[in-house]
C-alpha cells in the first residue's frame, strides 16, 4: 500500500494530498508518528481544504499530547466538511482530554444523531455521563449499547457495577452474571459474584 501511494506523490496537488493523507494514516496505524506527521503536513500543504488531511494532522498532534492544537485541526476539518464524522469523534476525544466535558458530550450527541447505532459513540456518551456522575443516564446509554453489542462482557460488567452502586442488587447480579458467561476469567466479576452468593 505504501509503495502504491508513493507513486502518486509526484502528481497534481489534489492527488498528492489524497495520497499523502492515506500515507499519513498508514504510518499512524504503524505508530510511526514522525512519518505520519511528515505526510500529514504534505497533505495539508497540498490541499488546505482536505478534511481527512486536517483530521490526520490533528491525530498526530493528539498523539503527541497537544490536545488543544489537535482540537483546532479537527474544528478546521469540520469547517471544510461538516459531515466529517472522524473529525467530530476525535474532537469529542480531545475535549474529553481537556476536561471540557460538556463540549465533548455535545460532539458525541451530534455524532449519535448522524450515525445512529455506532457502538463507539454510545460508549463515549455513557462514559461521559459516568464522569458527570449521572448514573441513570449512563445506564440508559449502556442499555442502548448492549442492544447493539449484546455479548460485550465489559459493557455488561459496567452495567452491573452501576446497578450495584445504585443499590439494585438483582439487576447488578443479572449483568455481572451475563458478563461472566461471556468472559469467565474477569477476576473483578468473579469476586463480585462470590460476595453476592455469600450474602
Amino acid at each position: 500500500a505504501l509503495e502504491t501511494l508513493k507513486m502518486f506523490e509526484k502528481k497534481d496537488s489534489r492527488v498528492k494530498s489524497a495520497a499523502a493523507t492515506n500515507l499519513s494514516f498508514l504510518y499512524y496505524l504503524e505508530n510511526e508518528l514522525a512519518q505520519a506527521t511528515n505526510y500529514a503536513d504534505l497533505a495539508v500543504n497540498s490541499d488546505r481544504y482536505n478534511p481527512a488531511a486536517l483530521t490526520n494532522k490533528g491525530n498526530t498532534v493528539f498523539a503527541n499530547g497537544d490536545y488543544e492544537k489537535a482540537a483546532e485541526f479537527y474544528k478546521e476539518a469540520l469547517r471544510n466538511d461538516s459531515s466529517c464524522t472522524e473529525a467530530l469523534y476525535n474532537l469529542g476525544l480531545a475535549y474529553k482530554k481537556l476536561n471540557r466535558i460538556d463540549e465533548a458530550l455535545d460532539c458525541f450527541l451530534k455524532l449519535h444523531a448522524i450515525l445512529g447505532n455506532s457502538a463507539q459513540v454510545l460508549h463515549q456518551i455513557a462514559n461521559i455521563y459516568e464522569i458527570m456522575e449521572d448514573p441513570n443516564q449512563a445506564i440508559e446509554w449502556l442499555l442502548q449499547l448492549i442492544s447493539i453489542v449484546p455479548t460485550d462482557p465489559h459493557v455488561l460488567s459496567k452495567l452491573g457495577k452501576l446497578y450495584d452502586n445504585d443499590g439494585d442488587k438483582s439487576q447488578a447480579f443479572h449483568y455481572y452474571y451475563e458478563s461472566y458467561r461471556y468472559f469467565p476469567s474477569n477476576i473483578e466479576v468473579i469476586e463480585w459474584l462470590g460476595a453476592y452468593y455469600i450474602d
